[in-house]
């Protein structure tokens, strides 16, 4: 029998297998993935935790809100977080395996003052952009500063001139300073020192007290300075051995008729922990969230405590404004190539928490401000009040000052 040849049928068949190779390819392929645009960010968790866990809290809800809004250029913002254990070895080693085993395209972060100058310097000697959040010490975009490092916190210097503004009305001439025995405590009473000096020619300084960071002996501290009677005290130490000068000093009488003033006190990461021990009238600078009205603020405040079902402290706000700066950067920046992000940056305006501010370019410090008031004991816990907030475009050099201070590119 003979067997007829159908050429239409012959199609079909073709056209059927197709259709079923194509639906069994489609649904064995993956899901398309979005592109990353990976960030370092290295911090002193396990060494400063007060500080550094909030810190965190307020970058990783930058980072949901950046991506919610379509990431940076419709790629998502990963960040990949180290703790360099508040050593300047730990934060090197972080530096180094986060640029060259995980790809970052940019490094941030760091608390201490001396582990912050190390990472700009690896910054410059890498060529790795980096944007410091905390580190105070001004050398970081001055005597030491670089083409690819910026700073996002008021300075020493910002933060010194706005505490000598308040102390200079203060009629005490003779002085004294605690500060931590590194280079956040030496650049802060260096600076305040001179910035006081040149207000008040008048004032002197009888004695200034070191102690090492987180092992003060906040007896012996307080009887050396109760020794030089002064009028007023310059004040730099903070966590925990803040807590301790507090406490022994305020035992021996340290503080009577004494006029204090004092960096970071009023931020609430150090003022919460001392409760109804919290220090009274000190001139301070710090962090008044429960009173701050502002509808930037405002925002800030409803979103981290849907988030966290917790109120924000000064590390918060550091961790938010910096991740905010780092995505404006990159959705300006022409690349992630290093010097397309320094052009980027240099310049830049964002918006904060705490108003809009600006990276300068001519020395990569950025404007944001401070706090000042005094501290006092409300319901049983310190607090902050007479504060205002002090632009910090109102409390840096001129450019012509910048230029003898810092090495030119």
């Amino acid at each position: 029998m003979t067997k007829t040849f159908s050429l239409s049928k012959l199609f079909a068949g073709l056209a059927t297998g197709l259709a079923l190779t194509a639906a069994t390819v489609a649904a064995s392929a993956p899901e398309a993935v979005s592109a990353e645009i990976k960030v370092g960010e290295i911090n002193s968790y396990s060494a400063l935790p007060a500080f550094t866990e909030p810190y965190r809290m307020g970058w990783q809800l930058a980072v949901e809100e950046i991506n919610a809004a379509g990431g940076i250029k419709g790629d998502d913002l990963v960040v990949i977080s180290k703790d360099d254990g508040g050593k300047p070895g730990g934060a090197i080693s972080a530096a180094n395996e986060l640029v060259s085993r995980d790809g970052v395209v940019l490094l941030t972060g760091g608390f201490f003052s001396n582990l912050g100058l190390a990472i700009s310097d690896f910054a410059k000697q890498k060529k790795v952009f980096y944007l410091a959040g905390e580190p105070l010490t001004d050398a970081i975009t001055w005597s030491q500063g670089n083409k690819y490092t910026f700073r996002l916190r008021p300075s020493n210097y910002m933060q010194a001139a706005m505490l000598a503004e308040e102390a200079a009305k203060l009629p005490a001439k003779r002085w004294a300073t605690i500060a931590p025995n590194y280079e956040y405590g030496q650049s802060a009473v260096a600076i305040f020192k001179q910035l006081l000096q040149k207000a008040r020619p008048d004032v002197e300084f009888v004695t200034e007290q070191w102690p090492p960071q987180g092992k003060i002996d906040a007896g012996a501290v307080s009887q050396a300075i109760a020794a030089a009677k002064p009028e007023a005290i310059l004040n730099v130490t903070f966590g925990a051995d803040l807590v301790q000068l507090v406490r022994e000093g305020t035992t021996r009488g340290l503080f009577k008729d004494v006029s204090v003033v004092s960096f970071l006190t009023g931020e609430p990461e150090y003022l919460d922990p001392m409760k109804a021990e919290a220090p009274v009238g000190w001139i301070v600078t710090g962090y008044p969230w429960y009173a701050i009205e502002t509808p930037a603020h405002d925002a800030f405040v409803k979103a981290y405590q849907a988030k966290f079902d917790d109120y924000p402290r000064l590390g918060s706000v550091v961790g938010y404004a910096e991740m905010m700066t780092i995505a404006a950067i990159l959705k300006k920046a022409e690349t992630t190539e290093v010097d397309d992000l320094v052009a980027a940056a240099e310049g830049i305006k964002v918006d904060t928490p705490f108003g809009p501010i600006e990276m300068r370019a001519i020395d990569h410090q950025s404007t944001l401000g401070a706090f000042v008031g005094t501290t006092a004991v409300k319901d049983g816990k310190g607090v902050m009040e007479n504060f205002s907030y002090r632009d910090g475009a109102d409390y840096l050099p001129s450019d012509e000052e910048v230029k003898t201070l810092r090495p030119q590119d």
